[in-house]
């Protein structure tokens, strides 16, 4: 069953540039993933979306996203609440509307 991964992200100022640049040069094929997607969803904010074949391709890419996010991990900025520099979610897709 078709899965996703989001990750949310707030850029530090003046970073947004070097955070989109990152993602310009990332080939789904390394990851496994069959798309991706980059929103901005307000002032230095950002998610990015992910589809996959699976949960358990995102299982397997889970190294090497860490290894690419911490290509730019200087670029976030805390999201306060414990977070950290990222909020992420995975889950596998239980409706598909038309």
């Amino acid at each position: 069953m078709t899965a996703f991964n989001v990750v949310r992200f707030r850029i530090k100022p003046m970073r947004e540039q070097e955070f989109l640049d990152a993602h310009r040069k990332l080939r789904l094929g390394s990851f496994g993933a069959k798309a991706a997607n980059v929103i901005k969803t307000g002032d230095r904010s950002y998610c990015v979306i992910l589809e996959w074949t699976d949960m358990s391709a995102i299982v397997a890419a889970r190294p090497r996203m860490i290894a690419f996010l911490d290509s730019f991990r200087d670029t976030l900025e805390d999201l306060g609440g414990g977070l950290g520099v990222t909020d992420p979610v995975s889950g596998p897709v239980v409706l598909e509307l038309e």
